[in-house]
């Protein structure tokens, strides 16, 4: 296991608990600007950019969600800032919870939106001719996907941001964290491996779905005791972005009932 050095800002007081903020596939740290800033005050917020994005160095294997969650470990522990309230979006949510599976000690709590978990067994009709058009055309075809993922009602500005944002993310980058997310071994992005991964959490959690049908699987299929699981309706998949100050406010009120 090697792990990366992640470029990452670091506001707020140093003595305050701590809220790590974890972009998702082909963003950055960026997305959490308004949400840094409306958080600086009471907490300390570290907002990292994950492996092979953003500012961060890239490597040219071992892009994935696991080996992510490995590194924001080190990253936390450098710091001394943790235990940590760890929030990730889409694959961020799942590298948060991998993080708490595989290293509870730096892990308070998670709150995960919109995370890569839980794709029924018949999304693998899409994910794999997804993957394999990721692994030809790279950083293009995703922007394609996250282009339809944005809600029309999303604020001005949004889509293009993302679409740079994806677009100047490495090609193999974006493949390898797809596979790592859905389709490699020890993936854990489908059902049943969601469940199995999750059961294995010992902190408290909070998901929020735009998904109706994904919050009721969440909630009834898992039934774990300190967790919650929200329904946001007429939201997109940013969730985090379409709606900061609801997102700001629920991380912060999340954060000081822990």
């Amino acid at each position: 296991m090697t792990t990366v050095d992640l470029f990452h800002t670091d506001l707020g007081p140093e003595d305050a608990p701590a809220v790590l903020l974890v972009h998702g596939w082909g963003s950055d740290g960026r997305e959490w600007s308004w949400h840094s800033e409306a958080l600086e005050d009471d907490f300390r917020v570290i907002v990292p950019d994950l492996r092979g994005h953003g500012r961060s160095p890239v490597l040219e294997k071992n892009n994935t969600p696991l080996e992510m969650a490995h590194d924001l470990a080190v990253l936390v522990a450098r710091l001394g800032c943790g235990p940590v309230v760890a929030v990730g979006h889409s694959m961020g949510g799942q590298v948060v919870n991998l993080m708490a599976v595989h290293h509870p000690e730096v892990v308070h709590s998670v709150i995960a939106l919109e995370p890569a978990h839980g794709a029924p067994e018949s999304d693998l009709a899409f994910i794999r001719p997804n993957l394999a058009a990721y692994e030809k055309n790279g950083s293009e075809e995703a922007a394609d996907f996250i282009e339809a993922m944005l809600a029309k009602t999303a604020p001005p500005g949004l889509r293009a941001a993302h679409v740079r944002t994806i677009l100047g993310t490495p090609g193999h980058v974006i493949a390898q964290s797809y596979g790592g997310m859905y389709l490699d071994a020890g993936a854990v992005g489908v059902r049943p491996y969601s469940e199995q991964y999750l059961r294995m959490r010992s902190c408290p959690s909070l998901t929020v779905w735009t998904s109706d049908a994904m919050a009721a699987w969440e909630r009834t299929t898992l039934n774990m005791p300190e967790s919650r699981v929200e329904h946001w309706s007429a939201t997109g998949h940013y969730l985090h972005e379409e709606r900061p100050k609801r997102t700001s406010r629920l991380i912060s009120d999340w954060a000081q009932s822990q």
